[in-house]
């Protein structure tokens, strides 16, 4: 049992009675037992009772003032001890991450005391439907995604009221900055290029906030449909050309191995009697071909024939 300042008297004799006397004045109550304590009636009416859960911090905030960064357990505080001048908090509500279960921070406010809960786990932000202009005046439209953690709580908490929020802005500034710098053939032949930078200059500003950025990476890059059919009509003749390149260098191969060959027989008269032999001798392999020989010099004349 919590019992405020006051004489109290306990029968002897019928069960063993322990009194711990605790100073109140000390904002936090600490105690072994304090599960135990903190289910009784009375703790509820003098102590501010909260949980730091799982893969979290508390960053803990008295009359406005920073007191600590707590680790997950339970934690017990006096009400209204406190004469301490005030000042404004940043984050005073609960900021709800888009697309996730669980809020990146959640302030749990009370008269005097202001535990803002963080969450340590790595999560992600969407930055999607982006529509950005390029240096050619070309309107793209692009998705993105940041990967990121936080891994100083007081800054966090301190920089800014949406730590997710404030994040989504840095990012479509950065993108709008780093593409809207390039012509549209040098975002797309430059896309690990541009990524990098983009990435480089979002770690940056997360640092400011208490950040650890994962990855930056742009998801899509979509085209409007004019400028998509004139790109794929570039591409398709780009195709083209490159075929008929790799076209005319196979007949300019051809060509010059023919001709190497032709210079190879002249200059070799037994290596065109053997060429003519061969001649003869696919002739002579048809089924429907009958070879006569006569007097002599017909196998001549019939070579030249050929």
């Amino acid at each position: 049992h919590l019992l405020p300042a006051g004489l109290y008297a306990y029968w002897t004799g019928q069960k063993n009675v322990r009194v711990e006397v605790v100073d109140a004045r000390n904002v936090r109550f600490e105690h072994e037992e304090l599960k135990v304590i903190a289910r009784s009636a009375m703790a509820q009416r003098v102590l501010d009772v909260c949980t730091v859960n799982r893969d979290r911090v508390g960053v803990l905030f008295i009359d406005g003032w920073h007191i600590g960064t707590l680790a997950p357990g339970l934690y017990a505080f006096w009400k209204g001890q406190s004469e301490a001048p005030s000042r404004t908090v940043g984050t005073a509500q609960r900021s709800q991450a888009s697309g996730n279960g669980s809020p990146m921070v959640e302030a749990i406010s009370t008269d005097r005391q202001c535990l803002v809960e963080i969450d340590l786990r790595e999560t992600m932000v969407d930055v999607g439907g982006q529509d950005i202009m390029t240096a050619d005046k070309v309107t793209l439209r692009l998705n993105a995604v940041v990967t990121y953690k936080i891994v100083d709580a007081r800054k966090a908490v301190s920089q800014t009221d949406d730590v997710r929020q404030a994040l989504y802005r840095e990012t479509q500034l950065v993108l709008r900055s780093v593409i809207g710098a390039r012509e549209l053939d040098a975002f797309l032949t430059e896309k690990d290029a541009v990524a990098t930078e983009i990435e480089e200059n979002v770690r940056r500003r997360a640092g400011e906030l208490g950040l650890e950025i994962a990855s930056v990476g742009i998801r899509d890059v979509i085209l409007p449909g004019d400028m998509k059919d004139l790109m794929n009509k570039v591409t398709e003749a780009r195709k083209a050309v490159e075929a008929n390149l790799i076209s005319r260098r196979e007949e300019t191969a051809a060509m010059r191995s023919q001709a190497n060959t032709a210079k190879l027989l002249a200059d070799n008269p037994t290596l065109m009697r053997l060429r003519e032999l061969e001649v003869l001798e696919r002739i002579a392999a048809c089924g429907d071909l009958k070879v006569v020989l006569g007097e002599k010099g017909l196998a001549d004349r019939v070579t030249n024939l050929l």
